[in-house]
């Protein structure tokens, strides 16, 4: 057992908003509008609530409970329950994914920070859509400045976890959340100013089922999990920071909440403006790179819209990225029994080779495939589709067949102090044992056949 002092949250909100922090990120922005305009608007908002609530509060609260009890990472956590047995895959593929999606995710992080920069200069911003797509393939493809910007965002997520829980993840979420969220607020009442805004909006409220398929339900499910940072160990890492007298029920729910809201907000800033300028939804990841600057470059100010636009981009992939990267560190710090400043900087020189492999194959490595993927999809799709949704079906197996009942009770209800209704007790762990699995394993077959 670890000898080393833990860290911890100092306060409620700060717990709030750095678990908040964790889930709300890229996969809001940068990934949820695109996803929402490829698979049929309102229904893909549907199906990806259905999974919010029915399975990923469940799998979120055996995450906090697995963390809490423990008061270890990831890996740890699971071997004090289960020594010396199976169930320590759970660990394994929680720093593995954390890793795996870093890998691409520090590389889109430096492509936000590229393009602040970029949106101070008068001549980034044009209506010309081919002068745009240029500008972006020529950037990504390019061997140098992707990768110094990669390597630039990933400093920057390491020099906030090396200063611990409470001094680094605590005091940065306490002031990047909430202007994350005064920004994109402002961003999303822009974005419904505009003439023809309201196409947006019914895109986004009325929904066409018959465009639901099984890509559709295994794309709102990976959404889901890559939103929410379930799978991946963050919120197992960051529930063994949290006090005992915390309420884990309001903490979920809070966090679930916060995050489907961001989302859907973010949803707003961006598809209503993409239906005004008459531009198809369904534009996939360059979506934020290509589409958003053409509209940017048709309003007035559009620079500072542009600049704040991707302010916004870099504080939400920050915010994720240090929960990322606390599940590696805390594995090192406490399985491998390094310090907290060696452990960071290894983790900064893992994902900052495999990043640069990753940003790589947007250029020079682009005709190097694996499995039929370039290497940064091939991280994206493995921990989205793969990892994410193994993991988190591992977890609420976990808890609901190995951990002792009493245990999950005791942790829900705060060591007796929260007030839980057996009923309601009951029904979580139906879900847990039974629904959650059974749910998670169609999608996957379901995607798989």
């Amino acid at each position: 057992m670890s000898t080393i002092k833990r860290d911890g949250f100092g306060s409620r909100f700060g717990v709030l908003v750095a678990v908040a922090g964790s889930a709300v990120g890229l996969g809001n922005l940068w990934r949820f509008p695109y996803m929402v305009g490829t698979n049929g608007g309102a229904a893909f908002i549907i199906v990806y609530l259905a999974f919010v609530i029915v399975l990923c509060l469940p799998i979120m609260f055996s995450e906090f409970v697995i963390g809490r009890r423990t008061q270890s990472n990831a890996f740890g956590a699971i071997s004090k329950i289960a020594p010396r047995s199976g169930w320590l895959t759970i660990g394994v593929i929680s720093v593995v994914a954390s890793i795996c999606i870093m890998s691409f995710y520090s590389v889109v992080g430096g492509w936000t920070l590229d393009y602040i920069f970029k949106s101070f200069s008068s001549s980034f911003l044009t209506s010309d859509s081919s002068s745009l797509s240029s500008q972006f393939s020529g950037f990504t493809e390019s061997s140098f400045v992707p990768v110094i910007m990669h390597l630039l965002f990933l400093a920057i997520s390491a020099l906030i976890v090396v200063a611990g829980v409470k001094n680094g993840i605590e005091k940065y979420s306490k002031i990047l959340m909430p202007v994350l969220f005064i920004l994109v607020v402002i961003l999303a009442i822009r974005s419904l100013t505009l003439d023809g805004a309201m196409e947006g909006v019914k895109f986004l409220l009325y929904p066409d089922f018959s465009k639901i398929t099984g890509d559709t339900l295994l794309a709102a499910l990976g959404q889901a999990f890559f939103s929410l940072s379930l799978g991946m160990g963050c919120i197992i890492t960051y529930g063994s920071y949290v006090n005992k007298k915390e309420n884990l029920f309001k903490i979920s729910f809070s966090v679930a909440a916060a995050d489907t809201g961001f989302a859907i907000l973010a949803g707003l800033a961006v598809v209503p403006a993409v239906f005004a300028f008459g531009i198809p939804p369904g534009q996939g990841p360059s979506l934020v790179f290509i589409t958003l600057p053409q509209i940017f470059a048709q309003l007035p100010f559009g620079n500072v819209i542009s600049i704040a636009f991707f302010f916004i981009l870099m504080i939400a992939a920050l915010t994720s990225a240090i929960s990322l990267l606390e599940v590696v560190v805390a594995y090192f710090t406490e399985e491998l029994k390094m310090t907290r400043k060696v452990a960071v900087v290894v983790t900064f020189v893992i994902i900052g080779i495999f990043g640069t492999f990753s940003s790589l194959s947007q250029g020079v490595l682009k005709d190097f495939t694996l499995f039929g993927k370039s290497i940064f999809d091939l991280f994206d799709y493995t921990s989205s589709n793969i990892l994410l949704p193994v993991g988190g079906l591992l977890v609420v197996l976990f808890v609901g067949w190995r951990v002792k009942r009493a245990d999950v009770l005791d942790e829900l209800t705060s060591g007796g102090t929260v007030a839980l209704r057996k009923s309601l007790f009951t029904g979580i762990m139906l879900v847990i044992k039974f629904l959650a699995p059974i749910a998670i394993s169609i999608v996957l077959i379901n995607s798989l056949i």
